[in-house]
């Protein structure tokens, strides 16, 4: 019987931007090889897209009938929920370093030890809830080096907004964006209670008033891996597509 899983490496890399040591989990799939260029997913929340999405699983079913291209990903964990909610919320204390550590930290890291095709548009990052919204911020920020965004439940804020509304080049980003209808009272990390539902619709529109690249989903369920795990075939389907 053929080998059809990959293996997943963790390493410890350090930040200048965060001045901290980061972790990464770095899936490399079955029949890996330096000489084919891959694209690279890069996943906040990352121990949890492993462990609560299968997100190599994913991976690896979708590659046996050549649905998507050759895929590496790397996951980036949080530390605990307040590591994850200063790095991940719009304008916390680490927002913005993190966003920096992604853009020139980890992505020139990964072209410098993987076969990737050092592109914008070979580099996805997604996240959920938070996750998404740290995603889509820094795509925004740096278009020309990540050029897909999978955002599942962002927390989408005035400051989100803004950044969407003052993107110069639409065009240049391909999005992958759902939302639960049940999403009407998800309780946040700081223990406020927030209506995700109106706020994505509302990005929604602007994204699509605006010509942006995007699909828009609206699944019946709430803020749960539960649903996010059982929209990632849909999601990378989508994102990494040969066609």
């Amino acid at each position: 019987m053929s080998q059809t899983i990959g293996r997943i490496e963790e390493i410890s890399f350090y930040s200048a931007s965060l001045q901290d040591d980061v972790t990464l989990l770095v899936y490399l799939p079955v029949n890996y090889t330096p000489l084919h260029k891959h694209t690279v997913v890069i996943a906040q929340d990352g121990r949890d897209y492993f462990q609560l999405g299968k997100a190599h699983r994913v991976i690896e079913r979708l590659r046996e009938t050549e649905e998507i291209d050759r895929t590496i990903i790397v996951g980036i964990p949080y530390k605990n929920v307040h590591d994850r909610k200063e790095k991940y919320f719009p304008n916390e204390v680490k927002n913005a370093a993190y966003i920096r550590f992604l853009a020139h930290e980890l992505a020139p890291y990964i072209d410098e030890n993987y076969p990737t095709y050092q592109m914008g548009k070979g580099r996805v990052l997604i996240g959920d809830s938070l996750g998404g919204t740290v995603s889509f911020m820094t795509a925004l920020m740096y278009p020309h080096t990540f050029g897909k965004v999978v955002m599942q439940s962002p927390f989408v804020d005035e400051t989100v907004m803004n950044l969407a509304k003052e993107f110069k080049d639409p065009q240049a980003l391909e999005l992958y964006h759902v939302i639960g209808t049940e999403e009407t009272a998800v309780k946040r990390t700081d223990g406020q209670v927030s209506d995700f539902v109106g706020p994505n619709r509302e990005l929604n529109t602007l994204l699509t008033d605006r010509n942006f690249i995007t699909h828009y989903e609206e699944f019946e369920g709430n803020h749960t891996w539960k649903y996010w795990q059982t929209d990632l075939p849909k999601a990378f389907s989508h994102i990494l597509s040969m066609k």
